[in-house]
């Protein structure tokens, strides 16, 4: 099977798109088809040994290490050259929507994977095109959104919220489509006890080390760490990098910062946090949390979006509600304060991403969604 993934992001831009992308193109290529990588540029020409073929973006003004994928022709000249049995939008908005009606112009099949709240993400960085004016940003968005993966064969949502909130959109054939999580780079045999007490200070009175890890970006609710790092007996860690961080730096003196780590270094840091806390009340999926849990992390998320689909409270880890001002600081401190919930917790958070590996996942992806595209009946009816 040829494969051609048109993606609103992907490497070196760390992300869930991006990552999301990376793994199914690897996957791909380990089990004999053929894959190519549709993304906007700067970046390699080639990931592994899968083209990638770079287009048009622009850098937005309150996140310039963001590239936007702009509509442009090479999207039209890489899929007529490649000639692909099916089209995978990740994430589609402006090069998606170009990718998409490309591929219908040449009666390719197309698979759309719901996995950022667009809407959300342009009120925050004035994303070009988007209604800029306050209260008109999510309605025309969402519509923009609604239309491009109405018109995609089939649309996969990461998360029961995300399917809630494209079926009030009015967007057809859904189905769900989780995300793995790499169960060799991450797991509690990665805990770095040197690195954890050099965090949590002297043995004589130790500190919780409290962690966070991902975008340092305003949709991440980022600034509340804040509250994180209030908490009596407790040491943060801020693993990552965005336009956020100068603020956290200002604001966080006492505060480890780890900028962004990847592989080894990356699943060690998650390893060596005794609580993991997530501020973001935006995710479709929220993937850093099942790392965490693969790690064996106790962790502590927002009870809305993705992560309600991920944490069972009080046995997988706990929720708060972003809703209540003082919900995330009582929550994290009752699990700063409480070390054989932090020890159940782990448990059973590892326990329940056991069988959530990226090649399950990938494999579902090509057995069963590109492969009901791919039915003799969807092609007759694109030849009609």
């Amino acid at each position: 099977m040829r494969v051609a993934l048109v993606s609103e992001s992907f490497l070196p831009q760390v992300n869930g798109v991006s990552g999301t992308v990376a793994r199914v193109a690897d996957r791909l290529l380990r089990t004999g088809h053929e894959a190519l990588v549709i993304a906007p540029g700067p970046g390699r020409d080639y990931h592994g040994r899968v083209p990638v073929v770079r287009t048009r973006s622009v850098r937005l003004p309150a996140y310039r290490s963001f590239r936007l994928g702009l509509p442009d022709r090479r999207v039209d000249a890489a899929l007529e050259e490649f000639g692909p049995d099916v089209v995978h939008l990740a994430s589609p908005f402006l090069l998606g929507a170009w990718g998409l009606r490309a591929a219908q112009r040449s009666g390719v099949p197309t698979l759309a994977v719901y996995q950022t709240d667009v809407a959300g993400f342009a009120r925050r960085y004035a994303v070009p095109g988007a209604g800029l004016v306050q209260g008109r940003v999510q309605g025309r968005v969402d519509a923009w959104v609604a239309a491009v993966h109405t018109r995609a064969d089939r649309t996969l949502v990461p998360s029961t919220a995300s399917l809630h909130q494209l079926q009030a959109l009015g967007v057809p054939r859904l189905h769900p489509w989780g995300r793995g999580v790499d169960l060799d780079q991450f797991g509690p045999h990665r805990r770095d006890h040197e690195l954890h007490d050099r965090w949590a200070g002297p043995a004589a009175d130790p500190r919780v080390v409290v962690g966070y890890v991902g975008r340092l970006a305003q949709e991440k609710s980022v600034r509340r760490l804040v509250e994180v790092a209030r908490i009596p007996g407790t040491r943060l860690v801020v693993v990552g990098d965005g336009p956020e961080r100068g603020w956290l730096r200002e604001h966080l003196p006492d505060a480890v910062f780890t900028g962004l780590l990847h592989g080894e270094e990356l699943a060690r840091a998650f390893a060596s946090l005794d609580v993991f806390v997530h501020t973001g009340e935006a995710e479709t999926f929220c993937q850093t949390v099942q790392e965490a849990q693969a790690s064996g992390v106790p962790v502590v998320a927002p009870a809305v979006g993705g992560p309600l689909d991920l944490v069972d409270p009080g046995r997988t880890g706990l929720l708060h509600d972003p809703g209540d001002p003082r919900s995330l600081r009582r929550t994290v401190a009752a699990l700063v304060g409480d070390p054989d919930l932090r020890a159940a917790l782990s448990r059973a958070g590892a326990e329940a991403v056991g069988s959530r590996g990226w090649d399950a996942l990938v494999d579902e992806l090509v057995d069963r969604h590109y492969a009901e595209l791919l039915r003799p009946a969807l092609t007759a009816k694109r030849a009609a």
